[in-house]
């Protein structure tokens, strides 16, 4: 039984890691869906618009959910920066 214990809580943990990635990964797709968006292209050298456009084409791949997932999580933290802020 022990052992089973300690496997329970192996398992635990590395949910919580796989956890608290996701959270950083769903924040950096998120920030990088709002970057893109706001991006003029015709503005753009053509090697970021390539890159852009391979990124924008990533995102695109993402179930809706999860993206929506991700734009929540920038969100939730432009919000709490803009109250600390007092705006």
């Amino acid at each position: 039984m022990p052992d089973r214990d300690q496997e329970i809580i192996m398992l635990r943990r590395e949910l919580e890691i796989l956890m608290s990635e996701r959270q950083t990964l769903l924040r950096v797709v998120g920030s990088t869906a709002a970057l893109i968006a706001c991006l003029d292209s015709k503005r753009l050298p053509v090697g970021a618009v390539e890159s852009a456009d391979l990124v924008a084409t990533s995102i695109n791949a993402l179930s809706e959910e999860t993206l929506q997932d991700a734009l929540n999580a920038v969100r939730a933290e432009i919000e709490n920066e803009e109250v600390g802020n007092g705006n």
